[in-house]
Formats: structure tokens, C-alpha cells, sequence
């Protein structure tokens, strides 16, 4: 059997993919797995932030198109840039385990952002981080940043910037654990949903392929997922405003975390709610839906042209 695995082209993916591909190899060691790159939108366009390009799914939607035409069988997935509707005829139903989902502070001078100078500048390519940076120290100068992990930590120092913000998981998956300066806590920014977790996408009639994966699935990191993402869901959310979500288990209670917040940092919506594990898309929308009542509905408008 030739198993063909859609993914993007960079380092992070690549590692991500292989480490896939490793295991389904490992479990079916007759099964031939190929990775098959695929080059997105996102990746095409590297001049200017993902804010400003606007859409969904833009380091997805080509792969998701190869699935649909049957060019590729799997497509592996950083869970964050997933859109919280998927294609008709396509499902994600495999969520291996959980990389830790906090963000990273990576400076060549200093151990926290509690520690930089005034108005210091600090790098992301991240609404979601910049907002809450700015919340946190509304002196920092935030340097819109693209381009993959290794291209993010040479202007580091090319550009003589403070620090960065990174997902730790990328770093962590990367080998580079040792650049990490310190992991900032949800309580300090808020991770993105879904980030640190990977999605397999398939499509929805291949059941055999389903049956072969589901030996990677994590039901802690399945249930977290859907109650982040039916939060993401229900704010219709995109990557130009800043929202973000966490959620985790704590026997069978389920604790989501969840924000909106002004593109300055200037007002965060923040809020959590506690359920059982057995509903987390439930949760999920009924805290997108205290938040919107809370002023979220508004911070939406504005961003997305409503009023």
C-alpha cells in the first residue's frame, strides 16, 4: 500500500509529517509513505503580514484541495491554521498527542518581556500575541515578522530586536528547545487555538484509512481541540483579529479559556468556563457566547467591517 501525505514545504511541517509518517510506518511496516510538499498561499506570499492578505485557510486550503482530487490520501496539519470549517467531504478526525501549547520568549539579552527596556521591539507575526503583548507592556514596539522558525531567529539578530515570541512546540519540534528564554504562562498570553496540536485530514469516506491512524489518536487532545475550536467557530474567527483559547482536562471536567481582544491590546475580553469532557463543543459555544455579549461582538464588527 502507497500512502501519499499532503504537506507544506517548511522545516517545521516537514518534521512534523516525517514524525507521521514514522509512526504509521512503525505500526504498518508494509504500508509505503510518501510525503508529497505542497506550496500555499501563506507560503507564496511572505511580504506582508497574514492580517493584511486576509481569507481563510491560508496554509491549508491548497492542500485540502489536493485531498478533494484525490492527489493525496492524508494531509498532516498544525492545528492553528486549520479554519474551523472544513470542505465538504473532509474530516479531521485524528489528533495525535499534544505539544505543549504555551508561547516562547527568545532573546539573545534577555530572560522574560517583564525584563526589556522601554520601548523595546519585540518581534511576531501574530495578532493574538502582539495584542496581548501590548496589554502587558503598552510601551513595546511590536515588528510585524513572517518567514518559518529558523528565517524568524536570523533576524533576531540581523535586525538587533529585543526578543521574539514563537510557539513553543515549533521550537521544541525543531530541536531548538535550547533558544527558549522562558515560556510565558496562559494567564500571560493566552495561546492560539489549537496551537501546539497537529490534525490529520482525510476524507470522510475513506473509513480504512481512519481505522489505520486511529492508534495515534489522544482522546485529551481530541476533546480540548473541538471545545477551542467550537469557540473559534462561533466568533466566525479569522487571522485578522486577535482570539485566542485554550482548553484542559482535569478528570472528567473540561476548563476553557477564551479572548477577544482590540487590535492595540487596549481592551481584553477574557473569560472561562468549567463542563463535563463528554460536551466540549457545547462549552465551546457557550463561551463564545458570553464573550460576545461581554463586548466581543463589537471588537468583531469593527475588525470585520460590520458597523
Amino acid at each position: 500500500m502507497i500512502l501519499r501525505i499532503g504537506t507544506r514545504g517548511s522545516k517545521l511541517a516537514l518534521a512534523q509529517s516525517e514524525w507521521v509518517r514514522d509512526q504509521i510506518v512503525s505500526r504498518n511496516p508494509d504500508t509505503q509513505v510518501e510525503l508529497v510538499q505542497i506550496k500555499t498561499k501563506g507560503d507564496k506570499i511572505l511580504d506582508s503580514p497574514l492580517s493584511r492578505i486576509g481569507g481563510k485557510g491560508l496554509f491549508v486550503k491548497e492542500i485540502e484541495e489536493a485531498l478533494l482530487k484525490k492527489e493525496v490520501d492524508l494531509a498532516v496539519h498544525s492545528i492553528k491554521d486549520v479554519p474551523a470549517e472544513l470542505p465538504e467531504g473532509l474530516c479531521i478526525t485524528v489528533y495525535p498527542k499534544r505539544e505543549d501549547p504555551r508561547d516562547a520568549f527568545v532573546s539573545l539579552r534577555y530572560q522574560h518581556p517583564s525584563k526589556l527596556p522601554q520601548g523595546a521591539i519585540v518581534g511576531t507575526g501574530s495578532l493574538r500575541r502582539s495584542a496581548q503583548l501590548l496589554a502587558l507592556r503598552s510601551d513595546l514596539r511590536i515588528v510585524a515578522m513572517r518567514g518559518n522558525v529558523d528565517t524568524r531567529l536570523r533576524r533576531l539578530e540581523s535586525e538587533d530586536l529585543h526578543g521574539l515570541i514563537l510557539a513553543s512546540a515549533g521550537l521544541n519540534r525543531l530541536g531548538l528547545s535550547s533558544r527558549i528564554g522562558s515560556l510565558l504562562s496562559p494567564d500571560e498570553l493566552l495561546p492560539a487555538i489549537g496551537q501546539g496540536a497537529l490534525g490529520l485530514e482525510m476524507r470522510e469516506d475513506d473509513a480504512d484509512l481512519y481505522g489505520m491512524l486511529s492508534f495515534l489518536n489522544d482522546r485529551t487532545t481530541e476533546v480540548t481541540i473541538r471545545a477551542e475550536r467550537a469557540f473559534l467557530k462561533k466568533l466566525e474567527g479569522g487571522c485578522q483579529v486577535p482570539i485566542a483559547g485554550y482548553a484542559q482536562l482535569d478528570g472528567n471536567a473540561l476548563h476553557l479559556q477564551g479572548m477577544v481582544a482590540e487590535l492595540d491590546g487596549s481592551k481584553i475580553i477574557k473569560d472561562k468556563m468549567i463542563g463535563a469532557q463528554n460536551y466540549p463543543e457545547e462549552i465551546g459555544i457557550k463561551l463564545a457566547e458570553r464573550v460576545l455579549s461581554s463586548g466581543a461582538d463589537k471588537i468583531l464588527a469593527r475588525v470585520y467591517g460590520r458597523e
